[in-house]
C-alpha cells in the first residue's frame, strides 16, 4: 500500500470519526513495513488520530519514537494532553520541547495549545507568559490564537484584558464573541455582557446561552431567567440544550421548584429529555428544590447515564439524609462499571455521618484512595471528622483533624467542638475551644458554640473574649433570612423585621403555636442569644427568627396539607429546629427547609437529620 494512500486513509478515518480499530489496522500495515520510521507525516497523523480517540498512551508512544518531530508533531501532542483534560501536563511537555528539539520554535498551532491549557486550568499567570511570548513571535497576528486567549483570560476571571485582546482581532468569530460575553457575564458584570450582545449582528442561540451561562455562574440567577424569557419572546430556536441546563441550575440554587418544573415542562416539549447533561441538571434541581422523589423518578427514566447522574442522585439522596439510598445507589454504580468521582465520594461519607456507620464511611475513604486513586480534600477530611464525632469516636476525630495534610478550617473545629459538647468530653472541648479562639471565628454559630462551651467549664474569661469577637462581627455579618416559595408568589422574611405583610395574622399564629409548644414541653433555648438581656427580650428575638416567619406565613397561605419549603440563607439554629419539630406535629403538615448545612425534613415530630447538623 503506498504512503499517500495511506496518509489519505489515516485522515478520512479522523474526519469520519471511523472506529479506532479501522485506524490501528493501519498503524499495524505501517509498522510491518517500517514506513514510521522513515515518513514523519504518518506518524503526525497518528499522533492526532490517537488523541482525538482518547488514547493518549497510543499517541504517546508513537511521538516517543519518531526520530524526528516537527512543529505538527508537538501541536498534535499538546492537543492531545489537552483532550484528555492533561492541561498541567501539555504545559510540562512543552518545557521539554526546548531541549528535546531546540531548533524548534512555537508557531501558532502550539501557542494555540498552550493557550488552551491555560484557559483549563485557569491559570491567568502562565496565560500572560504564553501570551507575552505570542506577541513577540512572528504568528503575533493570529486570529485563532488571539481567540483562544480571549476565551482563557475570560475563564479566569480576566474579561477586560479578553476584551482588549479581542478589540484586535481582524475576523472576529462567534467563538470570541461568546467567550467575552460570558466573560463579562460571570464577573456579575450584567451590563457590559449585555452591551456586548447589542454588538454583535447576529445575536443567535450560542450568544445568548453564553450571557445566560455567564449570569447564572456569578448567581445572578434572576437576572439569567429574565434573559431567557427575553430570549424565548425573540424567538430564538433553541437547537442546543446547553442553554436550557444552565437555566435549570439557576432554578436549583434559587430552590425555586415551580419554576424548575417549567424548565422540565420545555424540556420535554422541546424533546431534550433524552440528553444526559441535561437530565442531570433536572436530577440536580429536584433534589435541590427538596422533591427528592422527583429527582429519583428522573434519574430512573434516564436513557443513559454518567458519573454525574450518579454523583447527583447520591449526593441528593444523601443530603436528605436518605443514607441507605445513596449506599445502595453507589454499589449499582460500581456493579454497572462506572468510576466514582470526588464530589461522590462527598455524598457517600456525608451519608454515613448520620446514620453511624463508622466503618463503611472509613472505608469509603480508604477506596477512594487506594482503588481509585483520588486525592482526598479538605472536604473530604471535615465529612470523615464528621463521621467519627457524631459516632462518639472523639478521639479518632481529633487525631484525624491534627494529623490530616491540611490546615483545619472553622468548620472542622467547630464540627468536633458540637461532638464533644453533645458526648460530654469537657477536656477535649475546651481544648477544641481554645484552638477555635486562637483561628478567630467567622461564624456566629461557631461563636455560641464556644461561648456554651467556656459558660459550661466556668471559663468566664473566655466567654467575654468571645463576646467581644461577637461584637465586632455584628457590624458585618449577614443578616439572616427565609425564603417561601409559594408558587404563584414567593417572599422573603428577615429575621427581626418589623415590617412584613400579614404580621398581625402572623404573630397571632406564632403566639398560638408557642402555647400549644409550651404544653407539650417546649422551652426556648435562650442561650443561643447572645447578647445581655432580660430572658423575655432574648426569647422574643427568638420569636421572630426568620424561618419561623416563613412557616407561619406558609402555613397561612398555602394550600391546606400541601408541603411547605422553605429556603434559609444561614444555619437554622437550634431552638427554631426544636420549634419546627413540634410546628409539624401540631399542624401535621411537613415543612421542609434547605439551610446553609443541608435539607431539614420536618414530619411527624421528627427532622430528617435526626438532630445533628
Amino acid at each position: 500500500m503506498h504512503y499517500s494512500h495511506l496518509l489519505h486513509q489515516l485522515k478520512q478515518c479522523i474526519k469520519l470519526q471511523a472506529p479506532l480499530s479501522e485506524g490501528q489496522k493501519i498503524h499495524a500495515h505501517i509498522l510491518k513495513t517500517g514506513l514510521d520510521f522513515c515518513l514523519g507525516h504518518l506518524s503526525n497523523v497518528l499522533i492526532d488520530l490517537y488523541g482525538k480517540c482518547g488514547h493518549l498512551q497510543d499517541a504517546l508512544r508513537v511521538f516517543e519514537k519518531m526520530p524526528n518531530r516537527d512543529l505538527f508533531s508537538w501541536a498534535s501532542i499538546l492537543t492531545a494532553h489537552n483532550q484528555a483534560n492533561l492541561p498541567q501536563c501539555s504545559l510540562s511537555l512543552f518545557g521539554k520541547m526546548s531541549s528535546l528539539d531546540r531548533w524548534l520554535k512555537p508557531d501558532h498551532f502550539v501557542f494555540a495549545s498552550l493557550v488552551k491549557a491555560c484557559a483549563s486550568l485557569s491559570d491567568a499567570r502562565l496565560g500572560q507568559q504564553v501570551h507575552a511570548r505570542f506577541v513577540v513571535s512572528p504568528f503575533s497576528d493570529d486570529d485563532v490564537v488571539k481567540s483562544s486567549l480571549v476565551d482563557m483570560y475570560a475563564k479566569c476571571g480576566l474579561p477586560d484584558k479578553a476584551c482588549v485582546v479581542f478589540d484586535s482581532i481582524c475576523s472576529k468569530n462567534l467563538v470570541s464573541w461568546t467567550a467575552v460575553i460570558f466573560g463579562y457575564a460571570r464577573r456579575g458584570r450584567k451590563c457590559e455582557a449585555i452591551e456586548m450582545l447589542q454588538r454583535l449582528e447576529e445575536k443567535n442561540l450560542y450568544a445568548w446561552t453564553a450571557l445566560i451561562s455567564g449570569l447564572v455562574h456569578s448567581g445572578q440567577y434572576v437576572d439569567a431567567f429574565g434573559l431567557f424569557s427575553q430570549m424565548r419572546r425573540g424567538g430564538v430556536e433553541i437547537e442546543d440544550p446547553f442553554v436550557l441546563s444552565s437555566i435549570t441550575g439557576a432554578a436549583a440554587s434559587l430552590a425555586a421548584l415551580v419554576l424548575g418544573k417549567q424548565v422540565h415542562c420545555l424540556v420535554l416539549a422541546l424533546g431534550y429529555d433524552s440528553c444526559v447533561f441535561v437530565g442531570n441538571a433536572l436530577v440536580d434541581m429536584y433534589a435541590k428544590c427538596s422533591d427528592v422523589a422527583a429527582a429519583k423518578k428522573i434519574f430512573d427514566g434516564m436513557w443513559e447515564r454518567d458519573v454525574i447522574s450518579w454523583t447527583s442522585i447520591i449526593v441528593g439522596m444523601a443530603q436528605h439524609g436518605r443514607a441507605g439510598e445513596a449506599l445502595a445507589l453507589y454499589d449499582e454504580m460500581i456493579l454497572v462499571g462506572l468510576k466514582p468521582n470526588e464530589v461522590t465520594f462527598v455524598g457517600l461519607i456525608y451519608a454515613c455521618s448520620h446514620v453511624g456507620l463508622v466503618e463503611r464511611g472509613r472505608d469509603l475513604f480508604t477506596s477512594m484512595v487506594k482503588d481509585y486513586g483520588l486525592n482526598p480534600s479538605l472536604h473530604h477530611y471535615t465529612c470523615l471528622l464528621d463521621v467519627y464525632s457524631r459516632s462518639g469516636h472523639l478521639n479518632a476525630a481529633e487525631d484525624l483533624l491534627i494529623n490530616m495534610p491540611f490546615q483545619p478550617d472553622e468548620a472542622a473545629w467547630a464540627a468536633l467542638l458540637s461532638a464533644c459538647k453533645r458526648h460530654g468530653n469537657t477536656d477535649m472541648g475546651v481544648r477544641v475551644a481554645d484552638c477555635l479562639l486562637t483561628l478567630g471565628p467567622q461564624d456566629p454559630s461557631t461563636c455560641i458554640l464556644l461561648s456554651n462551651v467556656y459558660a459550661g467549664s466556668g471559663i468566664w474569661k473566655n466567654v467575654s473574649k468571645v463576646r467581644k469577637v461577637m461584637e465586632d462581627m455584628e457590624t458585618k455579618k449577614e443578616p439572616g433570612y427565609s425564603w417561601i416559595d409559594l408558587g404563584k408568589e414567593s417572599l422573603v422574611f428577615y429575621a427581626g423585621e418589623s415590617s412584613i405583610p400579614m404580621k398581625n395574622e402572623i404573630s397571632y399564629l406564632l403566639k398560638e403555636m408557642d402555647a400549644k409548644m409550651r404544653k407539650r414541653g417546649y422551652v426556648p433555648d435562650t442561650s443561643l442569644v447572645l447578647h445581655d438581656m432580660e430572658q423575655q427580650e432574648k426569647e422574643r428575638q427568638l420569636f421572630w427568627h426568620s424561618e419561623r416567619l416563613a412557616v407561619a406565613y406558609g402555613l397561612l397561605k398555602s394550600v391546606p396539607g400541601a408541603v411547605i419549603r422553605i429556603v434559609k440563607n444561614l444555619r437554622v439554629c437550634g431552638d427554631c429546629h426544636t420549634v419546627l419539630k413540634f410546628i409539624c406535629s401540631i399542624t401535621n403538615r411537613e415543612i421542609i427547609v434547605r439551610d446553609a448545612s443541608r435539607f431539614h425534613h420536618f414530619k411527624d415530630g421528627k427532622c430528617s437529620c435526626c438532630d445533628f447538623w
